[in-house]
């Protein structure tokens, strides 16, 4: 019987509401496949951030480096500012282990109804560029306090990251109805945007069984809300996967139901698992533990 380490981090408010119930779903998955899962708890989060002063210890990294994977209820809480709880755990966890995919299925589930008036099913999945893109630490401020004041923030896109993803995208759309759509905007974006376009063009010719479609995303995500069972692969950069995953899954039906992956497909490193409603305190007392169970850490 093999051995699979998990490292469970609940974290806050509906995270430790689903958590304990998709632990007992992956139990019971794991005596179905004979296999032997051993759960280190680590309370991280909001909760520890008030205590501590950040949302890890300065070893977490290497903790979590024990483990085989990483799974997450939700991390986020009134109390304390959102950059401290995507830059103090998730973002460190993402770049540590080169969790350069985000994998997020979108699929309408029975029993489930969506805000759609159509009744045509919904399968497709995002896939999200996760180390680099619009999330960079590149940037500052200047005249603090000053009628001057001013912030820049720039976007790193690279030869190397937008082809990686671009390739993992494809192989996944041969996998399924062999049909891409990348997210673009490069109408308005003229730099990065149009290097976007060109690298994924060129990946996906690597790819002859896959028809590539470039849509503007404020274009795409008019498609996902009026025709989303027409799309089967989706492409993005950081911020616009973002913005997409969480609407085609309210357009499913809830973003409650939502799973979420970070993987690194090449390496032997921890895949990370997570729900896609981390912060939504709104949701607390009201999201099912099906979005935590369908995302149960996997390799």
């Amino acid at each position: 019987m093999s051995l699979h380490r998990i490292a469970v981090i609940a974290g806050d408010g509906i995270g430790k509401e689903v958590v304990p119930a998709a632990i007992s779903c992956l139990e019971r998955v794991a005596e179905l496949h004979s296999l032997k899962l051993e759960f280190t708890h680590l309370d991280w989060g909001s909760d520890y951030y008030l205590k501590q002063g950040s949302m890890m210890p300065a070893d977490g990294l290497q903790q979590l480096a024990l483990h085989d994977a990483i799974f997450l209820g939700a991390v986020g809480s009134p109390e304390v500012p959102d950059a401290e709880t995507l830059w103090g755990l998730l973002i460190p966890i993402r770049r540590e282990f080169q969790q350069y995919i985000n994998l997020r299925p979108v699929k309408t589930l029975d029993g489930v109804a969506s805000p759609l008036a159509g009744e045509h099913p919904v399968n497709l999945i995002i896939v999200r560029e996760n180390n680099e893109g619009e999330y960079s630490e590149v940037g500052g401020r200047m005249y603090r306090g000053l009628p001057q004041e001013c912030a820049v923030q720039e976007a790193i896109f690279t030869r190397h990251g937008v082809s990686r993803a671009a390739h993992y995208a494809a192989s996944l759309a041969a996998s399924r109805r062999g049909r891409l759509t990348s997210a673009t905007k490069s109408n308005g974006i003229v730099h990065t945007m149009p290097f976007w376009d060109e690298i994924v063009a060129e990946t996906v010719s690597l790819h002859p069984d896959v028809a590539l479609t470039t849509e503007h995303v404020d274009a795409l995500a008019a498609h996902l809300v009026l025709r989303p069972w027409t799309l089967d692969v989706i492409v993005a950069s950081n911020l616009f996967g973002d913005i997409l995953s969480d609407l085609a899954a309210a357009v499913t039906g809830s973003i409650g139901l939502a799973p979420s992956a970070n993987l690194n497909p090449e390496a032997n490193t921890r895949p990370f698992s997570s729900p896609s409603t981390a912060r939504h305190p709104i949701l607390q007392g009201r999201v099912s533990p099906i979005r935590s169970a369908s995302c149960g850490p996997g390799r």
